[in-house]
């Protein structure tokens, strides 16, 4: 059981879980609301602030281009509230399937997808030319090839569409958070390690710009440099090579060059100005409104500890030991009031296997450790199921790194966790009873609050962006900052 003491409450980090990926399947029908209802309710008791969902854009927008039909989705967030949780939505643009964890099937809508029966190029293309079809590229982003439409075009309409059909879930305040996907699996990164396309843990990825809208791009970017002769790397091997084996990515090797920085940044930049843009349209579409925005980032550890950081520069985050690649995208956050949500909180370095240099520890220490220095909120997830003692206590530890303060809010906090995912297996009885505890040491061990107000969490209406930041100005934040001290082990242990 928790208590209430004002001072304690000031260390509540509020919990959320994820739903399963096909509560609303791929007819956009609501399944199961009676089995899910049960489930809420074990979730509510167990003291749990609240749910998150994927709005997939492609059972919305299914029929037809702006053919909404927010119908089932309705009936699932009428049900949350009736179940008392509050609610953070995903805007998912992606496809479900194909990556770690998957196991529904709900594609990008098929009108985007025969517009790619004939313009292949509008998907993320790798070296040998294979085509990803979960999200659509980067490189079409301002371009009306979709019935008149711009990608963002797309996604602008699509989010204003969904504040219209469900104000009433926003002002009574059930939606508390917007999350909006930018890429694969929701997250701000070019689709570099697929399982759809053989990947397999821990492979350093490929890059995916090799489509003719992003090489024209790149060609057009290194003749403004004097360097027209440039071209894409060729010698960054494939999916499932290790980073000594490519000349890319081993040591000295073409990532140290001129023309190897210059292509990285290049492509690290992409990120930062499409993330940029569709979060601009997200802030027009629920200005005024009672929520946050956030997006989320994805935690690649694997090579973290080898030179050249080869799996996260192919997925887009240029981080190396003298550069890091994850505050510039903190900073570019700032104007938008937005959030960063982080990935693979519940791992330890000791539970990796050393043949990959993984090192998932420094690497969350590192972006939230960016995050709080851009002085923006940060939230997190584990990355795969977990159900024991060890993950979550890493889980509170990476919450608050330096423990509760008993005096007022602690030094460092995160905003929020939400715990992947709601499951039979979560709620069966001996791993439910951990993960209560779980919850409450989150809480600090007090009480279930309903008003964020209460643990300091004020929810103001959204602000506009702010005025766009100079791309150099973002790339600033390239210069590496030690991370935050963090303690060694949490002060909240849900087995101490």
């Amino acid at each position: 059981m928790g208590t209430s003491n004002p001072n304690m409450l000031l260390n509540y980090v509020p919990v959320y879980v994820m739903l399963p990926l096909g509560v609303v399947n791929v007819n956009n029908v609501f399944e199961d609301p009676e089995g899910l209802k049960k489930q809420l309710l074990q979730l509510k008791e167990a003291g749990v602030d609240g749910v998150m969902v994927d709005v997939w854009w492609g059972i919305i927008e299914l029929k037809g281009p702006k053919q909404y039909d927010w119908g089932a989705y309705r009936s699932l967030f009428k049900l949350v509230q009736e179940c008392g949780l509050k609610l953070q939505a995903i805007m998912s643009f992606h496809q479900c399937g194909g990556n770690v964890g998957d196991i529904v099937n709900i594609p990008i809508p098929k009108w985007v997808l025969e517009i790619g029966d004939s313009d292949p190029d509008i998907f993320y293309t790798n070296r040998s030319g294979n085509r990803n079809i979960e999200y659509l590229n980067i490189g079409v982003d301002n371009l009306p090839l979709f019935h008149g439409r711009t990608a963002i075009q797309i996604y602008s309409d699509y989010m204003k569409s969904f504040k219209e059909n469900m104000s009433d879930f926003i002002e009574s305040g059930l939606i508390i958070d917007i999350e909006v996907g930018l890429g694969p699996a929701g997250e701000l990164r070019f689709p570099s390690y697929p399982q759809s396309q053989g990947w397999e843990f821990p492979g350093i990825g490929e890059f995916q710009c090799y489509d003719k809208y992003l090489k024209a791009e790149f060609k057009a970017a290194a003749a403004k440099a004097g360097h027209a002769e440039w071209e894409l790397p060729d010698d960054a091997g494939s999916y499932n090579d290790v980073p000594e084996s490519t000349e890319f990515f081993k040591s000295n090797g073409t990532y140290l060059t001129e023309k190897g920085k210059f292509f990285l940044t290049w492509y690290s930049n992409k990120l930062l100005i499409h993330g940029d843009q569709i979060l601009e349209e997200a802030t027009k579409a629920f200005q005024g409104c009672n929520v946050t925005i956030a997006i989320k980032v994805s935690g690649i550890h694997w090579w973290y500890k080898s030179e050249s950081h080869a799996a996260e520069l192919t997925a887009g985050y240029y981080n190396l030991q003298d550069r890091d690649g994850y505050r510039p995208i903190a900073r570019m956050l700032t104007r938008h009031h937005a959030i960063l949500n982080f990935t693979c909180l519940e791992m330890r370095d000791s539970e990796q296997s050393s043949d990959a240099k993984s090192a998932p520890q420094e690497l969350v220490q590192q972006v939230l450790s960016g995050g709080w220095r851009e002085k923006i909120e940060v939230a997190g997830e584990n990355a795969l199921p977990r159900y024991d003692a060890a993950a979550y206590n890493q889980m509170i530890l990476n919450a608050r790194p330096n423990g509760v303060n008993k005096n007022g809010p602690p030094k460092l906090s995160m905003y929020g966790i939400t715990y992947l995912r709601l499951s039979d297996e979560l709620l069966q009885k001996s791993n439910f009873a951990i993960f209560k505890k779980f919850v409450l040491k989150m809480h600090a061990d007090q009480d279930y609050v309903e008003d964020p107000n209460q643990y300091n969490h004020v929810i103001i209406p959204l602000k506009p962006s702010g005025p766009k930041i100079p791309l150099e100005e973002i790339l600033e934040a390239t210069k590496p900052i030690p991370p935050f001290p963090w303690d060694s082990e949490t002060d909240m242990k849900v087995d101490g």
